[in-house]
């Protein structure tokens, strides 16, 4: 000020003489000729803090011309699919011409943002994520007959965008439990979401690890039914389930304690409660958003989740049995065969309510229907080899009826050899053994044989063969006419008289 209205420099000169622009040169030379300001100044201008406000009127107080955006409606949009900033920033301007620069868009929606909760500083895309866990606090449970407590904890899933809850009390954290509370789930819900987040228990998570988390079997397989997929949550990082987090410490307050000073008898009676205030819960208006979870879902989640399937996910056990010699493996203490070529190979076993299937790098090779029987088992004839296969055949009356194709001698005498033996399977292989007799005699021949064997009883499959091989058969078979034979006369034969 000195330098302009003292010595008469000009704006150049000054600029080089500040080392400033000569554009801010002008500037301040504005401002003094708009104040009016003389040479010397005036004593109540000494002060420079006076004198900047004089100058500088509403530098630290900006007045605030242009619309300001919804950012609560901001934030919401940018949870659907495919939403930017660049696009939000587009349709504001469409609405309000005069309304902030994009720079000043981002800037001021990331300061409106940063008073969020952290949970809430991830933004989550409708239908990206759905996030489960089991809540830390339980609800005890009494047995109307005993008295004996049991406790029943909270099994939590919340989805991304909306932050829509479901809380199913359960009483174990078994693999069924756990496979049938993600069912329920994603039928609470109405859809699947692209991937589901969990901890690292055990019962979804056989082998938890940074890179290639090895999953459980039957939890894989829900994924695949569903057509979603399982990212597991860093061990010992909650940041990666935040939703769920939060979720948890909402029901334990919402739900765990309110129904604290309550008495449950069943399992039921506790989830009929707790099903009352999650509907509570999810219909209460967030704070900073200004609408409910369940308004939020219906808005922007619920179309964006892919559909469910037909029918609800039927849980399946799967094993690793080896299979034994006699082609059989073992499950749940039954025995379920396969093919007699596959003994001595480890196989897949899927085992559901109803069925069982076995499966060779990836490719099923035996199915039963389950049984609970113990120590039996459940044979297919196909998995047998030809020579088991026809042995099992085998019946006593097919045996018999083969018989009769050939003669009822021969048909009476198999009937006499099995009846002869404490179990019919034994005289089996006697029998299969006059059939063969059939290749190398003709069948007149082998039923007077047979016929021959009955009338001496000599039931046996030796006493036919030797009958064949010395021709008895062509001999006729005495009669009750016959007069008896009588023994000849032999010095050596010491005869009636001797003995009396």
């Amino acid at each position: 000020i000195r330098l302009r209205l003292a010595c008469g420099l000009s704006r150049r000169a000054i600029a080089q003489s500040c080392r400033l622009s000569v554009s801010t040169v002008s500037g301040y030379l504005g401002r003094v000729a708009v104040a009016k300001l003389g040479w010397p100044l005036p004593a109540a201008l000494d002060d420079d803090t006076v004198l900047e406000r004089l100058l500088f009127p509403d530098e630290h107080h900006p007045v605030r011309t242009r619309p300001e955006p919804d950012w609560a409606a901001i934030h919401r949009e940018l949870r659907r699919p495919h939403v930017t900033k660049q696009l939000l920033w587009q349709e504001y301007r469409e609405a309000q011409p005069d309304g902030y620069q994009y720079s000043q868009f981002c800037a001021r929606y990331a300061a409106w943002a940063n008073h969020l909760p952290l949970t809430m500083r991830q933004v989550h895309r409708a239908d990206k994520k759905g996030f489960v866990d089991f809540s830390g606090g339980s609800l005890p449970i009494v047995g109307p007959q005993t008295g004996e407590t049991s406790a029943a904890t909270l099994f939590l899933a919340v989805l991304g965008a909306s932050n829509l809850t479901y809380a199913e009390p359960v009483l174990h954290q078994d693999l069924p439990t756990w496979i049938g509370a993600h069912v329920n789930a994603l039928a609470y819900w109405g859809g699947v979401p692209a991937a589901l987040v969990p901890d690292n228990p055990k019962v979804g998570v056989t082998r938890p690890d940074y890179y290639d988390p090895d999953l459980n079997p039957t939890y894989a397989e829900l994924a695949q039914y569903y057509g979603t997929v399982i990212l597991p949550a860093r061990p010992y990082h909650a940041r990666d389930k935040a939703k769920v987090e939060q979720g948890v410490l909402l029901a334990e307050r919402w739900i765990l304690a309110a129904l604290r000073n309550h008495i449950f008898y069943s399992l039921a009676e506790l989830q009929s409660a707790v099903a009352l205030l999650l509907e509570r819960l999810n219909a209460r208006p967030m704070r900073r958003l200004g609408q409910s979870r369940r308004e939020l879902f219906e808005a922007i989640e619920r179309a964006a989740l892919r559909p469910l399937p037909p029918r609800p996910y039927e849980l399946a056990l799967w094993a690793r049995p080896k299979v034994s010699i006699d082609y059989h493996v073992a499950f749940e203490d039954h025995y379920y065969s396969v093919p007699w070529q596959l003994r001595g190979e480890r196989l897949d076993l899927r085992a559901t309510a109803t069925t069982v299937e076995l499966f060779q790098h990836g490719r099923r090779v035996a199915s039963h229907v389950r049984s609970h029987v113990k120590h039996q088992p459940s044979t297919d004839p196909a998995h047998m080899p030809a020579a088991h296969r026809a042995h099992l055949e085998w019946s006593p009356s097919r045996l018999i009826a083969w018989g009769a194709t050939v003669g009822p001698a021969t048909a009476a005498l198999m009937e006499a050899i099995m009846q002869q033996r404490p179990h019919p399977e034994q005289g089996y292989r006697a029998c299969l053994g006059l059939m063969r007799l059939q290749k190398r005699y003709p069948a007149a021949r082998l039923e007077r044989a047979c016929a021959r064997a009955l009338h001496f009883r000599a039931c046996s499959y030796k006493s036919v063969v030797a009958i064949l091989n010395h021709r008895l058969d062509e001999e006729a078979l005495p009669t009750t006419t016959d007069p008896p034979r009588t023994l000849p006369h032999h010095g050596n034969i010491r005869g009636s008289r001797y003995y009396h």
